[in-house]
């Protein structure tokens, strides 16, 4: 089966919705740095409810993105860490995040271009 991430029905399209949503992003950038505890990844993604990072947490894990180590410890001590498969992800959507970062001036000024000449 081909696999194309323009066809309607392609599974690829749930596959790049967790990795490029919102959250997914910033956990996935978090986790190319080093392993983290739920609180700290909270802390370095700010912003983000605790439900929806426990969401994301999950579904990035589904996919085989995170490993999540939880130790018997009190207290309760639990890592997430990315796969290989997420290390590989993570490295494409830092990248374009931090393209985002160096290039967010420029589209700024386009918006202002483009609002500029609409509302002439």
């Amino acid at each position: 089966m081909q696999v194309s991430v323009k066809a309607p029905m392609c599974p690829s399209r749930g596959v790049l919705e967790h990795v490029t949503s919102r959250w997914g992003v910033l956990v996935l950038a978090a986790l190319v740095e080093r392993p983290y505890r739920f609180s700290e990844l909270r802390r370095e993604a700010a912003g983000i409810s605790e439900k929806m990072l426990t969401q994301t947490l999950r579904t990035l894990e589904r996919d085989g993105f995170l490993r999540r180590d939880a130790q018997a410890v009190i207290p309760p001590r639990v890592d997430y860490s990315l796969t290989d498969l997420g290390r590989e992800a993570a490295e494409q959507v830092w990248a374009l995040a931090r393209w985002t970062e160096r290039r967010t001036a420029d589209v700024q000024a386009a918006r202002a271009a483009y609002d500029e000449a609409r509302s002439a």
